[in-house]
């Protein structure tokens, strides 16, 4: 049932959202002249890895020598078309195609790069971890990653991997058709209000 959603709904919102496909390019190109997409290795559910697409937020050399760095906020590589994408979560918009491929679905952990660091704590004390090396990684990788889930509605941005695989690993306890369509129409909600966390 959930792949039936994930491949109907999705077929629908590539649909409606097409000319937003010639608006958004055509803002990003206007302000830098850079690159529309933004295209990542991601891992999804057996920790099989696909490529994930992105409408371009940042800088095009954002990631020098392709060095992984998040966010933060008033982050100054964020351009200012992309503050709009990122407040609408817009540039998440070419993912409804690894939805629609089956690669991902509307709900679930966010997908992740299996090599990114973060910091934490390893076993002489604080380190750079790998994701993997991160208590949860395994069981949250059992399931399709979603576009939205609870860790993106619900966890401040800020928030430690090691806590928001923690609403991940809650989701994957409860998941239902119900809780799934909870959390779209959140989504949505952010989506149409701009509330989404940059």
């Amino acid at each position: 049932m959930k792949r039936v959603f994930d491949f109907l709904f999705s077929s629908v919102c590539l649909l409606c959202s097409a000319p937003l496909w010639i608006l958004i390019p055509l803002a990003i190109r206007l302000e830098d002249g850079g690159p529309v997409f933004f295209r990542q290795t991601r891992v999804g559910k057996d920790r099989r890895p696909f490529e994930v697409l992105k409408f371009r937020s940042m800088v095009p050399d954002a990631e020098t020598g392709g060095a992984a760095v998040m966010a933060s906020a008033n982050d100054p590589r964020i351009t200012r078309t992309g503050l709009l994408l990122r407040k609408t979560a817009m540039d998440e918009l070419p993912q409804l195609l690894n939805i629609w491929k089956g690669e991902m679905s509307f709900v679930g952990p966010r997908a992740l790069r299996e090599s990114e660091r973060v910091k934490g704590k390893g076993k002489t004390g604080e380190a750079l971890l790998k994701m993997a090396d991160i208590s949860g990684f395994d069981l949250r990788q059992s399931v399709a990653p979603g576009l939205t889930g609870m860790a993106q509605v619900y966890a401040p941005r800020d928030l430690p991997h090691r806590q928001k695989f923690r609403y991940d690993l809650l989701y994957i306890r409860r998941k239902n058709f119900c809780l799934d369509l909870k959390l779209v129409l959140l989504s949505f909600w952010n989506t149409f209000t701009a509330r989404w966390q940059v």
